[in-house]
């Protein structure tokens, strides 16, 4: 699965994207949220703030209970407002 990071999630990982093989257990993009977390420091500082990050499963918005069945990509960013 490719996952896409922007704004201060991409600068907190330290890269715009990773391509990844997923173990079995994770199964919703919380999992997988939550599976970032602990392969390294700047994942988890990414994620630290969990809850204000959004997610876009190949590019349609869902939260974090979503399963990642059939999905090829997954976009993290922080909230978006307007002005």
């Amino acid at each position: 699965m490719t996952v896409r990071y922007f704004a201060w999630v991409r600068e907190k990982v330290g890269r715009a994207e990773d391509v990844l093989d997923l173990p079995a257990e994770v199964t919703t993009v919380g999992e997988l949220v939550a599976w970032l977390t602990t392969q390294g420091p700047e994942y988890a500082r990414a994620f630290e703030r969990a809850s204000v990050v959004r997610a876009a499963l190949d590019q349609v918005h869902v939260k974090p209970a979503h399963s990642l069945k059939g999905a090829r990509e997954i976009a993290f960013f922080p909230p978006v407002t307007g002005g």
